[in-house]
C-alpha cells in the first residue's frame, strides 16, 4: 500500500488522525483553510489541547512525516474531518463537507480511497458525497472507493483510543469498505467491523443520541426530586445498584459537538418518528435556564457571580455548544456582575474576558460551577472565605470536595433547598 494520506480538517478530531498515521509510518499532509493553524502545525506545534498532542505533533512534523498546507495534494488515501455544524432550522450544514470533498477532486487518481470521518446524516456518503464524485467521471467501487468512518473517540483520551478502540467501516459498496478497513488496519488495534455506509452513520449517531437520552433522564430526575424534595444523586447511586441499571448524572446541560448536535441529524431525517430523541433534547436544551432560575431564587438578579469553567467537560479546552456559554449570556442580561475562570481556554478562544481564580472568588457572592476541571474538585477553601463576600457554591457538575462547613455547598443533591427561605444560602 502506498501510505500517502491528505487529512482535510486540521480540528479537534483531524489534527490527532493525522498524527497518528505519521507517526504509523504514513506520509500525512494535513490541509485546513486556517493559516494559523498550518503555520502552527509547520513548526511542530499544535492549536489545540489534548493529552500527548503536542509531545506526538513535534516528533512527527520533525521527522518530515506531518506537513501541512491550506489545498491537498495527490495522495492513495484522503480522510475528510471537517465540522459539520447545525443551520438555524437544526438541519446539517453540509457546506464544509461538500467544499472538502470537491477540493480533492483535482488530485484524485485510479484506485484511490476516500474516507469520511465527519459526523452527517443518514444517507449523506449515498445521496451528498457519492454524486460529487461520481459526477467527476469516476464509478466508485471501480476506479475510486468511498467510505464513512465515524470518529469514536472522547476529548483528552483521543490518541489512545485512534488506536484501541473498535471501528466501524461502512462503505458505499463492499470494496470500498475493505479499501478502507485495509487502511486502519495499518494502527489500530481494536477490530477493524465493514459494514454499509448508511448503517455505520445510523450507528454513529445512535451512540451519541443514546448518550443525551440518558442524560435527559437524569436532568428530569433532577427537577423532579426538586419538586419532592429527594435528594437527587442518592437516588441514583441507590438505583445504580442494581444490576442491570445505570443512570447518569445531571448537570448544566449538553454540549460539545456531539452530543449537542447529532440526535438534530436523525430528527431532520425522521422528524416524526424521533420523538424521545426530541423530548430529550428539549429537556437537556432546558437546564441552562434552569440553572438561571436558580440563581435568580437566590439573588433576584443582583450580585456577583464568579464561574468556574466554561468548557463543555472538564480537562479540555473545548468550548463549542458549552451550556456554560448560555448560562453566562443569560446571567448577563439579567444585570448580574459575572467573573469567569477557565485554566484550559485561551482568551482569544472565546467573547467572554477570563480571569484567574483570584480575581474571580474576589467579593463574589456565589461560584457557579459549570465545567468539572481537575483544578475544581479541591479549592483553597480559606483564600475563597476570605475573599468572598459571601462563600456559597453552587456545583452544577457535581464535582467539588469540600469539607468547610462555613461554605454553603448546593449541588444536585440538595438542590431543592434553593426552594426554602432565601436566608438558608444568602446571609
Amino acid at each position: 500500500m502506498d501510505k500517502k494520506l491528505c487529512v482535510i480538517g486540521l480540528g479537534y478530531i483531524g489534527l490527532p488522525t493525522a498524527a497518528v498515521f505519521a507517526n504509523y509510518g504514513w506520509n500525512v499532509q494535513g490541509v485546513d483553510v486556517n493559516d494559523r493553524v498550518i503555520e502552527t502545525l509547520n513548526k511542530g506545534e499544535v492549536h489545540i489541547e489534548e493529552f500527548g498532542l503536542a509531545t506526538l505533533v513535534k516528533e512527527v512534523v520533525s521527522k518530515g512525516y506531518l506537513t501541512a498546507d491550506n489545498k491537498p495534494s495527490e495522495a492513495s488515501v484522503f480522510i475528510i474531518a471537517v465540522p459539520t455544524p447545525h443551520n438555524e432550522n437544526l438541519t446539517a450544514n453540509l457546506s464544509y463537507l461538500i467544499s472538502a470533498t470537491e477540493s480533492l477532486l483535482p488530485y484524485l487518481k485510479k484506485d484511490d480511497t476516500i474516507i469520511i470521518e465527519s459526523t452527517i446524516p443518514p444517507r449523506t456518503i449515498d445521496d451528498v458525497v457519492g454524486p460529487i464524485i461520481s459526477n467527476n467521471g469516476w464509478s466508485i467501487g471501480e476506479d475510486v472507493f468511498l467510505a464513512h468512518c465515524p470518529e469514536r473517540v472522547l476529548p483528552g483520551n483521543i490518541l489512545k483510543e485512534l488506536i484501541n478502540n473498535n471501528r466501524i467501516i461502512g462503505g458505499f459498496d463492499s470494496l470500498s469498505a475493505h479499501k478502507a478497513a485495509e487502511v486502519y488496519k495499518t494502527f489500530v488495534k481494536g477490530e477493524v467491523i465493514e459494514t454499509v455506509a448508511l448503517s455505520a452513520e445510523m450507528a454513529k449517531l445512535m451512540e451519541n443520541t443514546f448518550r443525551d437520552v440518558n442524560i435527559s433522564l437524569a436532568n428530569e430526575l433532577a427537577k423532579i426530586s426538586e419538586k419532592l424534595n429527594v435528594n437527587t444523586l442518592d437516588v441514583i447511586e441507590l438505583a445504580n445498584l442494581h444490576p442491570r441499571v445505570n443512570l447518569h448524572t445531571p448537570g448544566p446541560g449538553v454540549g460539545g459537538h456531539c452530543l449537542a448536535v447529532d440526535p438534530y441529524f436523525i430528527i431532520e431525517k425522521a422528524h416524526n418518528e424521533a420523538k424521545l430523541i426530541s423530548t430529550a433534547r428539549e429537556i437537556n436544551n432546558s437546564m441552562p435556564m434552569y440553572i438561571v432560575e436558580q440563581i435568580d431564587k437566590l439573588y433576584q438578579g443582583k450580585g456577583h457571580i464568579g464561574i468556574l469553567g466554561i468548557t463543555y467537560k472538564g480537562n479540555v479546552d473545548d468550548i463549542r455548544e458549552s451550556p456554560a456559554l448560555k448560562i453566562i449570556n443569560e446571567l448577563l442580561d439579567k444585570g448580574y456582575e459575572v467573573k469567569i475562570h477557565d485554566p484550559y481556554v485561551k482568551d482569544e478562544s472565546t467573547i467572554f474576558k477570563l480571569s484567574s481564580f483570584e480575581e474571580v472568588i474576589e467579593g463574589s457572592e456565589c461560584l457557579l460551577v459549570l465545567s468539572d476541571h481537575n483544578e475544581f474538585i479541591k479549592i483553597d477553601e480559606e483564600k475563597f472565605i476570605n475573599k468572598a463576600s459571601k462563600p456559597v457554591i453552587f456545583d452544577t457538575k457535581n464535582c467539588m470536595k469540600i469539607t468547610n462547613n462555613d461554605i454553603k455547598y448546593i449541588n444536585y443533591n440538595n438542590l431543592y433547598l434553593v426552594n426554602e427561605v432565601q436566608s438558608n444560602f444568602v446571609y
